[in-house]
């Protein structure tokens, strides 16, 4: 925490560093007309510098007198910030950079910047972007400096005090998840990949795929279970049973394709559908017949799953079924998505623990992502901890997965298997950093966090699925998805470490293991959606994280 002599101080301090901030993330030479000079406007005063004087400073250490009237009032520590800013390149390419800006959230940012430029113009937005590609660029890399010399006008005004509340106001937990993405980004040439890949996992196997599809009833709790089982002869005894849990407002096809991707290499995969928070009920909810979603749901879901197991358990028994003694029901991976991810989670042994998320959903409900507005309907649950987790389940995967307040601050350290959290950085539903990495911090055991930079919330999902997002207005809440044929490449990556972390449960596990490597998630991005993955957050990137938590 940055603390200046006094609350003004503090303000300026903030207002410079974080307009040095998003300088630094969205990044920025060779204009026709570059800016010469950065000027500071508080109220009647103003103080400039010249692009040499903040060069010499950034080589120096020293900031330059003509900034006095507010430099002269920062802290030792502030000051090293300060030129650390001016020092800071962010290794982001013009593709990615034009992939951002072209975001509703990115164009939105761009907007609420260019309200703290002081321009006779209205052309604000226009000079921000051209400096940003220009900048992005140049030899130099992106910087502040960079920004500043390819900002398309002669000087670079700032009017400090609105600078201030745009920098309070910003979206930064999609700003950090930005650049937490690029600070993990493993430093290997992809023209000289560390590992060799023994086969393409993305590849459909072997084996033809069947589907069965069967609805059990729980009477006891008064619920229609439908699943769909897929499988083939390729079964194999040590090969794990698969079950997914589907996300609110969908249908257990959500993910056909991972499903007859697994199936093909050998595992039995068993996607359920939850009644009481999948598409027909939401359609209820629609035409006002119902609620969108009981809280009881949250944990009825966990609970569908373990009934799914033991009627999958009673039909391995069954003499003359197709699947007898094929259902591996005491060693079964999980594989949730959205909603259906805390699902996985929970019945890996995350603890809800709700008391937090009542105190928190009593206020700022404006400032909630959609995530976290599903999740406030647990508020309603009459106590304060649930431990739902079925020890059949010795691993989970987690895509998208809501997580933020329905764990608390400790319920994820009670996950007691291996888990691997996927996440995108283009996510508005259940935004990357609050709603996975901060969560992928606090489990204990074996993990692996996948990133998709560029990727968005539906992206990992059967295109059949998809189809309605055609025409989708582009709103900082809905919208913008990438999707259909062009998250193709996004689906390829999933099929590959799905694959390969259900193969841990088995015994080519070894043979699989390269594929849960930052090497193999070099080797597998593509120019549009670059791919991460690492099993630990870096000491040095950890500081991100925890700038989000405080």
């Amino acid at each position: 925490m940055l603390i200046g002599k006094n609350w003004r101080n503090q303000q300026i301090f903030a207002g410079i560093l974080g307009l040095m901030t998003l300088a630094q993330f969205f990044g920025f030479n060779n204009a026709v007309e570059a800016a010469e000079s950065f000027v500071v406007r508080f109220g009647p005063f103003a103080e400039s510098a010249s692009l040499t004087e903040l060069k010499k400073a950034a080589e120096t250490g020293e900031l330059p007198d003509s900034l006095s009237l507010y430099t002269k009032r920062l802290t030792e520590q502030q000051r090293r910030l300060l030129i650390a800013g001016l020092r800071a390149k962010i290794p982001l390419n013009v593709v990615t950079l034009n992939r951002l800006l072209n975001t509703q959230i990115g164009s939105q940012i761009l907007q609420d910047i260019s309200t703290a430029l002081v321009r006779k113009d209205q052309a604000g937005v226009q000079a921000i972007r051209a400096g940003l590609v220009l900048g992005a660029s140049s030899p130099q890399g992106l910087s502040v400096l960079s920004f500043i010399a390819a900002y398309p006008s002669q000087r670079l005004e700032i009017d400090l005090q609105r600078a201030i509340s745009v920098a309070q106001s910003l979206n930064m937990g999609f700003w950090r998840t930005q650049q937490f993405m690029l600070a993990i980004t493993p430093r290997l040439d992809p023209r000289k990949p560390g590992i060799s890949v023994p086969f393409d996992p993305t590849q459909t196997g072997p084996a033809k795929v069947e589907l069965q599809t069967l609805n059990f009833n729980d009477q006891q709790r008064q619920r229609q279970i439908p699943v769909d089982i897929y499988w083939s002869q390729a079964i194999a005894q040590d090969k794990p049973l698969i079950v997914f849990s589907h996300g609110l407002g969908s249908v257990r096809t959500d993910l056909r394709y991972l499903a007859e991707h697994l199936a093909s290499y050998g595992y039995v995969v068993a996607a359920l559908e939850h009644p009481g928070s999948n598409e027909s009920n939401t359609n209820l909810a629609a035409q006002g017949k119902n609620r969108l979603l009981k809280p009881q749901e949250f944990l009825e879901r966990p609970r569908d799953v373990s009934f799914l197991l033991d009627e999958l358990a009673k039909l391995n028994q069954t003499p003359n079924n197709p699947l007898q003694g094929k259902l591996a029901t005491d060693k079964v991976m999980v594989v949730g998505y959205s909603f259906g991810g805390g699902t996985a989670l929970a019945l890996a042994g995350g603890e809800f623990e709700l008391a937090g998320l009542k105190q928190r959903c009593e206020n700022n409900l404006a400032q909630l992502s959609l995530g976290e507005g599903i999740q406030c309907l647990a508020k309603e649950l009459p106590e304060n901890n649930y431990q739902l987790r079925d020890n059949r389940i010795k691993q989970a995967i987690a895509l998208n997965p809501v997580s933020s307040l329905i764990f608390g601050q400790t319920g994820l350290t009670k996950v007691q298997v291996p888990t691997l959290i996927l996440t995108s950085s283009a996510d508005k539903t259940t935004p990357a950093l609050t709603e996975q990495i901060l969560g992928f911090t606090k489990i204990p055991g074996k993990k692996w966090l996948a990133g998709i930079v560029g990727g968005t919330h539906l992206s990992v999902k059967d295109p059949k699925a998809t189809a309605n997002q055609q025409g989708r207005p582009n709103t900082p809440f809905t919208g913008g998805e990438v999707v259909g044929d062009k998250a193709a490449d996004i689906r390829q990556f999933v099929k590959a470490i799905t694959l390969a972390m259900a193969a841990q449960l088995t015994t080519d596990a070894d043979k699989y293991a390269v594929f849960l490597t930052p090497d193999y998630a070099q080797i597998a991005s593509t120019p549009v959606f670059p791919f991460r993955l690492v099993t630990e957050i870096p000491i040095d990137v950890m500081a991100l994280v925890k700038g989000l938590a405080e």
